[in-house]
């Protein structure tokens, strides 16, 4: 049995992404209280169409979504696409794995100038159903 199966989360890992890109539509967005005693803290939440567990949202993530959307008002990320990825980052002196929204618009080609659109909705739900979250 692996450890995941017995202590499952209702966050999304980077491990969850089975080593793909994943392209999501932003269902809701929303500050959860996470932590007990002096360790609670508020934290920005943010679930997806068709999916079970959210994207605890860290300050990274949340200004690569102000890109893509065009604004820092969340309310208006809700029916966005992006399209979230597993990348190694260094977190306090060690290399770990995380997951980070691509600025890369979903469905998009890469490019040197690669401008930033939202996808149409299709778009976003062809690679997400192929890994299970």
């Amino acid at each position: 049995m692996k450890t995941s199966a017995a202590f499952p989360s209702d966050y999304l890992k980077a491990s969850d992404l089975n080593g793909k890109s994943v392209n999501v539509t932003i269902e809701s967005v929303e500050m959860v209280d996470m932590g007990k005693g002096r360790d609670k803290e508020s934290k920005l939440l943010i679930r997806f169409v068709g999916k079970q567990k959210g994207l605890v949202c860290n300050k990274t993530n949340a200004g690569t979504i102000e890109k893509i959307t065009g604004t820092d008002e969340t309310d208006d990320w809700v029916g966005k696409n992006i399209t979230l990825c597993a990348r190694e980052v260094e977190f306090q002196g060690d290399m770990v794995w995380a997951i980070r929204v691509s600025l890369r618009a979903p469905g998009a080609a890469p490019s040197k100038t690669a401008a930033i659109k939202p996808a149409p909705a299709a778009a976003a739900e062809l690679d997400s159903d192929n890994v299970p979250f």
